[in-house]
């Protein structure tokens, strides 16, 4: 069993794994994965003005078309170094600290607007100037 951000995003049919001519797998002649081979739910619109903007930070760091309320950033295709960027991108947008593991721990959009509303509510606006990174 695997936790849900070890799981592969995508998934390619391959008849033969490309080898080098010395018999090792060659990983630069593997085919990119298509729209096709990503794990998708049925696409929801994000709802409200805090869905929406996580929507649209992970589109342009996931560099996809949309993100729906349901959707994974993980089964999009985003990894740690882009949901560094996405919990980055956030804590500039909203006046809360944010965690890299509040990403791992609600990795659909809809959970993570949420987790963000509810600091919203509870946040005494102070401003930040940095985003607390504990895994």
């Amino acid at each position: 069993t695997l936790p849900d951000y070890m799981v592969p995003a995508a998934y390619v049919r391959l008849d033969a794994m490309p080898l080098t001519p010395n018999g090792k797998l060659n990983r630069d002649a593997l085919p990119a994965p298509d729209g096709a081979a990503y794990a998708s739910r049925g696409y929801v619109a994000p709802e409200g003005e805090v869905e929406q903007t996580i929507a649209d930070i992970w589109a342009d760091i996931l560099r996809i078309d949309q993100v729906g309320r349901h959707d994974n950033f993980f089964e999009l295709g985003g990894h740690s170094l882009m949901a560094i960027r996405a919990v980055n991108r956030l804590a500039s947008v909203y006046p809360v600290n944010l965690s890299l593991r509040s990403l791992f721990e609600r990795p659909t959009l809809g959970d993570q607007a949420a987790y963000i509303e509810a600091r919203l509510a509870t946040s005494l606006g102070e401003p930040h100037d940095y985003v607390e990174i504990d895994i």
